[in-house]
């Protein structure tokens, strides 16, 4: 099969990214892939940033662009056997045999009624997302049925000695025009900050953070809030030395979400929570906000702890901290949850997909 792959974000080094050339390099091993970007250098980053192999895969110019006229577009993908889009809440018109839509995020309600509508829907073979919390608005929001179909997981576990580390990954982002950070970083580092002054000694608090030149000039006064306090920042680490501190780390912190209307503003928690399933599958204990898609991941009380407080998010800590036999059975209960999500598994449901 040819197949065609579309992701408007590819100059972003997000997970979403990650999950769409991790689906051409599946598909790659036996039909021929095509990615539609006008831009080489923001592929090498991806490759960099997350150690992906690409040498399987073809780069071609992006038809979804602006500068691609409408009928020039749908001519190009009448070339193709499926075509894969991930969307930012927009259905393209394609020609192709199959088209398969991912979506990343909850989004809003989708015009089905409108003629232009239907028929965008009706060239869709099947719409696919990360996690049942996405699933749940996509299938309301379109009424339709998705797949769910857990973004690919790599695990590289080893056995080196752990230490007093409290860790946090994610990318520093802000939130619409404020200031506020879109992950909680700012938050993290408050309760981290009030544990100490409660009494935690010989702990230290790591962010690894991936920061874009857009957002360097506010991240910038994050370090300043940390002065007297054994906070770290490791920013811009490709996988593998984050997986140096995965492995060294003991416990996992995820905020992303606290004191915002999950109601109201779903898309402000965490979608999915591929930096938890990592820690987890290196050993680290998590602690994260219950909600988004951290729930479909931790357990609670069987594989980690799920807060909903500050004072649940240091009580639970503290007793990690406290209670070394605890956190270790947490530990390999941990490591055993992430392997649900590791493995061949991403790779073969793609492949089950695209053959329906």
């Amino acid at each position: 099969m040819r197949i065609g792959i579309y992701d408007p974000y590819l100059d972003d080094l997000g997970g979403g990214e990650k999950y769409m050339i991790a689906i051409g390099i599946c598909l790659a091993k036996d039909h021929r892939v095509t990615v539609f970007w006008d831009n080489k250098e923001d592929l090498e980053k991806l490759k960099e940033r997350f150690l992906l192999d690409l040498s399987s895969i073809n780069l071609a110019k992006n038809i979804f662009s602006s500068k691609f006229g409408f009928l020039k577009r749908i001519l190009e993908t009448r070339k193709y056997d499926a075509i894969i889009v991930l969307s930012d809440g927009s259905i393209p018109f394609s020609l192709s045999k199959k088209l398969f839509i991912h979506i990343q995020q909850p989004l809003g309600e989708f015009p089905i009624n409108s003629f232009k509508s239907r028929i965008k829907l009706s060239r869709i073979n099947a719409f696919f997302c990360n996690s049942q919390f996405t699933k749940s608005f996509i299938d309301k929001g379109y009424n339709v049925k998705s797949l769910v179909i857990y973004p690919p997981v790599e695990i590289f576990r080893k056995e080196v000695k752990k230490e007093n580390i409290i860790l946090h990954v994610g990318r520093f982002r802000v939130k619409n025009v404020k200031t506020e950070d879109y992950k909680k970083q700012s938050f993290m580092i408050e309760m981290f900050k009030r544990m100490v002054k409660n009494g935690l000694k010989n702990w230290s608090f790591v962010l690894a953070v991936s920061v874009s030149e857009k957002d360097r000039e506010i991240f910038n006064a994050l370090p300043e809030k940390t002065e007297g306090f054994p906070i770290k920042f490791l920013i811009n680490h490709d996988n593998r030395k984050l997986w140096d501190i995965y492995n060294r780390s003991k416990i996992y912190w995820h905020a992303s979400g606290f004191g915002e209307d999950l109601t109201k503003n779903p898309e402000y928690a965490e979608h999915f929570g591929i930096s938890t399933v990592e820690a987890m599958g290196a050993g680290c204990v998590p602690v994260v906000i219950n909600a988004g898609g951290q729930k479909e991941i931790v357990e609670n009380g069987e594989n980690g702890f799920l807060w909903d407080t500050e004072e649940e998010l240091i009580n639970r800590t503290f007793e990690l901290v406290r209670n070394s036999k605890l956190r270790e059975k947490l530990s390999y209960a941990a490591q055993e949850r992430a392997k649900v999500f590791a493995g061949d598994r991403f790779c073969r449901e793609i492949k089950e997909m695209i053959a329906k």
